[in-house]
């Protein structure tokens, strides 16, 4: 990484600034045009620097306090085209597939929900049910109890730079 990158990737892993222009006041801070920082942040993506840049919402704080991860029990060679209907679910905030754990754990495929109660929470279960139909061998749903983690790529203090 370039030194302007690291600067950049220090000035955007404590979470963009609330402000109308978020990005222009990172450049600005920076003394980088925004079109600049736009296409270096693009490049970074580009090369799995950074693999995304996206909200990160604390949905206790929210008031969604009932968060419960789904989990499901599909056939191997169904889950890619079952997660992406899962994870197109309004509802649905990420979806995605883990290896079974046999015999413990036969569960493949992932959803997270977020509801004000259990009862909502296990409504939207329900509704994911309905989609997968038969398809779903077995399903649990995993409350959360507190958020363990909310932040994204961090970079080491002693770590060099390299030029631009």
């Amino acid at each position: 990484m370039s030194v302007t990158d690291r600067d950049i990737v220090s000035a955007l892993q404590g979470g963009l600034p609330l402000v109308a222009e978020p990005y222009a006041a990172v450049a600005a801070a920076l003394g980088l045009r925004e079109d600049e920082l736009l296409a270096r942040l693009q490049a970074m993506q580009d090369s799995g620097v950074i693999r995304r840049i996206a909200a990160a919402p604390n949905h206790f704080k929210l008031g969604m306090t009932a968060n419960g991860m789904t989990v499901w029990d599909v056939e191997d060679t169904r889950v890619a085209l079952l997660g992406a209907q899962v994870g197109a679910l309004p509802f649905v905030t990420h979806a995605y597939e883990r290896p079974r754990a046999l015999p413990d754990w036969p569960y493949n495929l992932f959803a997270m929900v977020h509801g004000h109660t259990r009862d909502e929470v296990e409504d939207k279960r329900r509704q994911i049910a309905d989609l997968l139909g038969r398809a779903s061998r077995g399903n649990d749903i995993l409350y959360s109890t507190r958020i363990l983690k909310k932040t994204g790529l961090r970079l080491r203090r002693e770590a060099p730079a390299c030029s631009d």
